[in-house]
């Protein structure tokens, strides 16, 4: 792949990963750009190939930040480059999105899935607000993201899915950056896509086996504005704006404002 292509590449097509993608190349609303082979999302790296581990030693991976509990990372531990600083921050104490479980469970055995998965999700987006270990958790990220300042050097940070606590984790990075709310739904939005035929081929077995949980499923495996549009309600309510509420609740000062943007912004 040429430098053109690698740089307006959004969707990395690694061999056993899966929604890994570039933050680099969103603008922000003072016409800044954020920088390619800085910080990039994913779902979980337990999988990878030793193809796919190269290319992320190539490409630059030097701190993972895993968002997923102790239990989870435990059960399916990354596979890294090496040199690669390993960051566990769980930002539940059990999976809440309850995603690791489905993408491991044989389909039949779903019994326990939430009966109604679109308002578990609901809940889980609260609880990465108000929750204390999920703030504790976001704020340290901020503090990796801000010892990550030698260029060309890449933070990835991931969950299980790359959806639900990474897709937040964009969420709070972007709008520190600057990033326009609305590039940074399209952003959150585009899970649906990168995952598109994992999920497909996912509910295509619950429908065979297990048909009245397709909804409840597709809810808790795939995004849907709403979860994200709950979170930013609650976060106006605690703080009044996501500025206020990055300040405030994470302890991310206008300094460290100045220097992400230094850091992250071209």
């Amino acid at each position: 792949m040429d430098n053109a292509t690698k740089k307006t590449h959004r969707i990395l097509n690694l061999e056993n990963g899966r929604n890994f993608r570039e933050l680099g190349g969103y603008k922000t609303t003072d016409g800044k750009t954020i920088k390619y082979h800085k910080a990039i999302r994913s779902a979980g790296l337990g999988d990878l190939s030793d193809k796919d581990v190269n290319f992320l030693g190539n490409y630059g991976l030097k701190t993972d930040i895993d968002f997923r509990s102790i239990d989870e990372a435990a059960k399916k531990p990354d596979r890294m480059p090496d040199g690669t600083k390993y960051v566990p921050l769980p930002v539940f104490k059990e999976d809440e999105t309850e995603a690791s479980k489905i993408q491991e469970t044989s389909i039949p055995d779903l019994d326990y899935v939430p009966i109604d998965g679109y308002n578990h999700m609901l809940e889980a987006y609260l609880d990465m607000v108000n929750g204390e270990q999920a703030k504790s958790a976001y704020q340290n990220f901020f503090g990796e993201l801000l010892a990550n300042s030698n260029d060309n050097e890449v933070l990835l940070f991931h969950c299980s899915a790359g959806k639900d606590r990474t897709g937040m984790g964009a969420f709070f990075l972007m709008s520190a950056l600057g990033v326009p709310m609305t590039t940074i739904k399209d952003d959150y939005l585009l899970t649906n896509k990168a995952s598109k035929s994992f999920i497909d081929n996912l509910l295509s077995q619950v429908l065979e086996h297990e048909p009245a949980l397709v909804d409840t499923i597709k809810a808790l495996m795939t995004v849907n504005i709403n979860y994200l549009d709950t979170a930013e309600e609650a976060i106006k309510k605690t703080s009044g704006s996501i500025d206020n509420y990055i300040r405030e609740e994470l302890k991310v000062s206008d300094n460290d404002i100045k220097d992400l943007k230094k850091i992250y912004l071209l």
